[in-house]
């Protein structure tokens, strides 16, 4: 595998457009970039069983969580033609309307960013040991199921 630099991927509370608005300008610089693709996971306002998702707090293991982060990333380099890769994901409340995931994706053309980008998400949603408490109006809870 690749070695890369590790970084921390949890940021607390949600990922603010400020963040996502540097990640790209930074790469404004980097002139082999052809393409980026970015995904931005949003807390959803879900009915569920007649109550409304106010918010979610989210909650992990944070060092299994980061390891796993991490090896999601090496592999994304070995099996896609990319060039960067970022990942953020938010810690403690959310709520409904505000960003919790940000994923962003550069390549020298269009198909490996948006290949590498979904393969990267799906990952994260099948590996990464990350909780979501639902937090409804009336302040009761559930815990999330991932689909």
């Amino acid at each position: 595998m690749i070695e890369l630099k590790k970084h921390k991927c949890f940021v607390l509370g949600p990922i603010s457009a400020e963040l996502i608005t540097e990640s790209i300008a930074k790469h404004s610089s980097k002139t082999t970039i052809g393409a980026h693709d970015i995904f931005l996971g949003q807390v959803r306002r879900d009915n569920v069983d007649g109550k409304f998702v106010q918010s979610i707090d989210y909650s992990a293991y944070e060092e299994m969580a980061e390891n796993t982060f991490h090896s999601i990333r090496e592999s994304a380099f070995e099996k896609f033609d990319i060039s960067c890769l970022h990942i953020y994901h938010s810690l403690g409340i959310v709520k409904a309307g505000e960003i919790c995931l940000f994923v962003f994706v550069s390549s020298g053309h269009r198909q490996q960013a948006f290949d590498a980008s979904r393969w990267i998400v799906e990952e994260i949603k099948k590996q990464v040991p990350v909780f979501g408490k639902e937090i409804f109006d009336d302040q009761t809870h559930v815990w999330k199921i991932n689909t």
